[in-house]
């Protein structure tokens, strides 16, 4: 069992380094513009963190929106760049500009975040949603303390609150609306058939039902990712020798030789939701490492933003989508009945089906968005866990990353879990190829206007 304790004590000193960085900048006189874009983004994280009743798959959809909203609130000020609202899957055409109007764009990016955000969680604290509404007044005070024109600051509000509010809308018809309150589905039949996946005894839910079940009917932001064919997987042979079975072979090899390295690897990435910001909320914070370090133009910031926020999204959708397809088991199931019973794994299992990854497919995703804005090389460091106490459990402690480019981050986070011991080789390779095929995708929509 988890060390309650310690987990509460290391939730309370997170959350107070966060209340502290998050007082002390909203205290700031004057933003940068790329100032504006990276503090919406951290409060995305924090908001995703510290709510209750969150998912890996409802925090991507919520980043998808957020990220999208960015954009969308100030592309329209960019002669460069162009809204992709009709390119995406029934959204349609958005709130336009009055025409010759002037708009503070930071205002308009400003206001459309806090309304996306308090929408999409909508169930956070009350506490939360100051949070939300002290940052917003200190970036329009900001940015309006030496406009004279009332009219402008007034307009460009309300036109940003429009934007998030038309794509909330667009939002709340895509089967992922207040997902929360509906994470298991106590009436799933399970398929019961050689190699189906079973409520594990070492998991990380105490649920025996698997989560969202349903997430893979729900709509993509592209139509072409959700066209992408199932992939192909190995069928079931218990035989050893085996494809099937020394797939899971290779799995309980190396549990038993896991490096020092290994297992901090396996702890860095697990990023399970009752504690972090989840997976989906490790690509956005990298996304923020990235417009940190490089500091590219507004359009820039947010067009990042909403291609990882859209792809993560849509690399959730399809993953649950061949998840309850093929519905396979974890190494838990399999290695104690065929090769060791006496046999756990590192890292306890995820309430949901093995193939393919979801940490594979969703850093892929992000990965390929990232690389496509940054080019690789990219040298970054991962430091979004320093501070965390040490995994008495597995007796590791949380040591930084360090890269040399975003594939090397998602190579390791599908490693990861081969060395957790919960997903095979299968799993991660196809994850992180369909990612790859999903982040394409979201890199050749018309973002920029042609000459």
């Amino acid at each position: 069992m988890r060390d309650i304790n310690k987990i509460k004590v290391m939730a309370l000193l997170l959350t107070t380094v966060l209340l502290c960085y998050s007082c002390n900048n909203s205290k700031k006189e004057t933003y940068t513009e790329q100032d504006v874009s990276i503090l919406w983004s951290e409060m995305a994280i924090y908001i995703t963190q510290y709510t209750p009743a969150n998912s890996p798959t409802y925090a991507s959809r919520c980043f998808g929106y957020i990220g999208l909203s960015q954009y969308e609130s100030i592309v329209n000020g960019y002669p460069t760049h162009q809204s992709i609202a009709d390119q995406l899957n029934g959204l349609g055409d958005l709130p336009k500009p009055e025409h010759e109007t002037s708009y503070n764009w930071l205002l308009s990016l400003n206001a459309a975040q806090a309304s996306i955000i308090k929408k999409l969680y909508n169930q956070t604290s009350d506490e939360n949603k100051a949070k939300i509404d002290s940052l917003e007044h200190a970036i329009q005070v900001s940015f309006s303390r030496n406009m004279t024109d009332e009219q402008i600051i007034n307009r460009s509000i309300a036109y940003g609150r429009k934007i998030s509010e038309t794509i909330y809308e667009w939002a709340k018809s895509d089967g992922g609306h207040r997902a929360y309150l509906r994470n298991f589905d106590k009436n799933l039949m399970h398929p019961d058939t050689l190699g189906s996946w079973k409520p594990p005894l070492y998991a990380q839910s105490f649920s025996h039902h698997p989560l969202h079940p349903h997430w893979g009917k729900n709509r993509t932001f592209l139509k072409v990712n959700a066209a992408l064919p199932l992939p192909d997987i190995i069928p079931y042979d218990s035989v050893k020798g085996s494809p099937y079975y020394n797939e899971f072979l290779k799995v309980y090899n190396k549990e038993q030789s896991l490096t020092q390295e290994e297992k901090e690897a396996a702890i860095w990435w697990g990023d399970d939701p009752d504690v972090s910001f989840t997976p989906p909320g490790h690509s956005y914070y990298l996304a923020t490492f990235a417009v940190k370090k490089e500091m590219p133009s507004l359009i820039v910031c947010t067009k990042t933003y909403a291609k990882v926020g859209m792809a993560v999204a849509d690399a959730f959708i399809e993953c649950w989508k061949w998840k309850y397809h093929f519905f396979t088991e974890r190494p838990n199931t399999f290695i104690p009945k065929f090769i060791d019973e006496e046999w756990v794994s590192f890292w306890p299992d995820p309430p949901f089906p093995s193939f393919p990854s979801g940490h594979g497919i969703q850093a892929a995703s992000a990965a390929t968005v990232l690389e496509d804005a940054f080019g690789a090389p990219f040298s970054l460091t991962d430091a979004s866990h320093i501070g965390r106490g040490r995994d008495e459990i597995r007796d590791v402690d949380f040591v930084e990353r360090s890269f040399n480019s975003f594939w090397e981050v998602a190579q390791e986070t599908a490693d990861s879990r081969f060395y957790g011991g919960i997903h095979t080789q299968q799993d991660n390779n196809v994850g992180l190829e369909e990612g790859t095929k999903i982040g394409q995708n979201i890199n050749h929509l018309y973002w920029e206007i042609k000459n």
